[in-house]
């Protein structure tokens, strides 16, 4: 799966993006709002399951990068989400929309550009509807989810496990969009 927009190209994952993006995850103001930074071994972990998940769903979190230069800035895509993830959300949604890009990136409007790519193709293969999940606390992932016209759906509020009873990024929200053709 290859999409392109203005300024990215989302494309499957390669050798070459393993160490560009375990430096962005490694980065402690880019997972913030996340269970823990990852290590090298973690990044590569998560790279690894994204092409298998992709071969296996058809479509994953992809590599973001910037057109010209090359430059990978992250990760965009979509991801069906796990039977132990939807089992902890109200109306258990289905396939999520999710980011991660490089702080030197942000605020140049390539999240919400490379997610409304990633949309168009869920509606053109037909999907209903596709949600956002985020820690209440995390105000810069919801400001692109109402970018890219996500709906905050107050009945869909969950409590993340991953994180203690108490702790400040326990609770979460869920933005939704549905396909507006069907």
């Amino acid at each position: 799966m290859r999409l392109t927009t203005e300024r990215l190209i989302l494309r499957p994952w390669e050798d070459k993006d393993r160490g560009p993006m375990a430096r962005i995850y490694g980065d402690a103001h880019v997972r913030r709002f996340s269970p823990k930074v990852l290590t090298v071994e973690d990044a590569y972990v998560r790279i690894d399951l994204a092409i298998e998940r992709a071969r296996t769903n058809g479509f994953h979190y992809q590599a973001a990068e910037l057109k010209g230069s090359g430059e990978l800035v992250g990760l965009i895509g979509l991801g069906v989400l796990s039977q132990t993830v939807k089992a902890a959300i109200p109306n258990h949604p289905c396939v999520e929309i999710g980011w991660v890009l490089a702080k030197e990136h942000w605020g140049k409007g390539l999240a919400p550009e490379g997610a409304r790519a990633w949309l168009d193709y869920a509606w053109s293969i037909g999907l209903p509807e596709v949600a956002a999940c985020t820690a209440r606390e995390n105000a810069p992932s919801q400001r692109v989810m109402q970018k890219i016209g996500m709906i905050y759906d107050p009945t869909g509020d969950y409590e993340n496990r991953t994180f203690g009873e108490g702790h400040w990024l326990r609770p979460g929200v869920v933005y939704r969009k549905r396909n507006p053709t069907q």
